[in-house]
């Protein structure tokens, strides 16, 4: 059995599918009106098609690429039929995401070489951060680990009760100093608890406002800091949550984040909830950052481990085969 089918199960399947479902629904459909009553793929389709991708939130720089490179193809092979198209795209968009470091990861694991593995998780409020913290833990825990999550967004109330009924829900330590405490001291005290407990991995979540650029930096970088005194090397992970049905404001949320702190990976969430999917391709591609996870439901099990093969062909399932 393949590294692919032994990993990707077939409810792993379901779920992306069913995820990916308004977006392939989108997408495609404007796409084969396209390429209905052409027989091979032209520079009037290839213009069509450039404003498909931007309208799914695929971004203008991405699109543009995306074109170029089908057009140097359809110049160099003369000529190349539209029951071709459905090939060259899925391969572009698996060459961009592998330009862009995203891997596939088999598992939720960590290196046993750091112990505890630090992640700190920082976006806005509202993208479903403290519910990707959860699952994530959720996962750990399933696979034998040991988690703290620390409770280092100070400023809302909901933020630390909802994190520590994540900690129950999932049976793994919390630690929190309570509303309005230090957001590094938090972090610090997070990683010691880790540490003494003997745990395997702490996740700090982190303030969700949003910020201007430069408080955003200041808090963020100070948080570091505090992790890095805690553990030498840490943070591991920095993992910025972003809502792909916000389209282009998660793109302007990626910017911010970025230029304020040193962003590992990303995750997407609520792909289930928009035809705006895109955007995924989009962000991974113009800030050369790997996608790490995908939210594609509501339930616990539901964010995936973002494998790109099993994205794109997921994507590009039915419609046009």
């Amino acid at each position: 059995m393949s590294f692919f089918k032994k990993f990707f199960t077939k409810e792993k399947e379901e779920d992306l599918d069913k995820g990916l479902e308004k977006t392939k629904s989108s997408l495609f459909s404007k796409i084969t009106k396209a390429v209905a009553g052409k027989s091979t793929v032209d520079e009037g389709f290839l213009d069509e098609l450039e404003g498909i991708l931007v309208s799914a939130d695929v971004g203008l720089e991405t699109t543009i690429k995306i074109i170029d490179r089908l057009e140097e193809r359809v110049a160099k092979d003369k000529y190349i039929n539209t029951t071709e198209l459905n090939t060259l795209l899925k391969d572009e968009i698996v060459t961009l995401l592998s330009e862009n470091r995203t891997e596939n990861f088999e598992d939720y694991v960590v290196p046993e070489d750091k112990k505890p593995f630090v992640i700190l998780v920082v976006g806005v409020n509202g993208v479903g951060k403290t519910t990707t913290i959860g699952k994530l833990a959720h996962q750990y825990k399933k696979n034998g680990y040991g988690v703290v999550l620390g409770a280092g967004d100070t400023f809302r109330a909901a933020a630390v009760d909802q994190l520590q009924i994540w900690s129950e829900r999932v049976g793994c330590d919390f630690y929190s100093k309570g509303m309005h405490s230090d957001p590094a001291a938090v972090a610090f005290e997070t990683v010691q608890h880790a540490i003494k407990n003997d745990l395997d991995i702490a996740i700090i979540d982190t303030a969700g406002r949003l910020h201007t650029k430069m408080n955003l930096m200041r808090e963020l970088s100070k948080i570091k800091r505090s992790v890095s005194k805690a553990l030498d090397g840490a943070p591991h992970e920095v993992l910025l949550v972003l809502d792909a049905s916000t389209g282009q404001n998660a793109f302007e949320q990626c910017s911010k984040f970025t230029e304020a702190t040193e962003v590992s990976d990303l995750a997407l969430t609520k792909l289930d909830g928009t035809a705006k999917g895109g955007v995924v391709l989009g962000i991974s591609d113009q800030f050369q950052i790997p996608i790490r996870y995908i939210g594609v439901g509501e339930g616990i099990e539901q964010l995936q481990i973002f494998n790109k093969q099993a994205f794109v062909d997921s994507l590009f399932s039915g419609e046009m085969e």
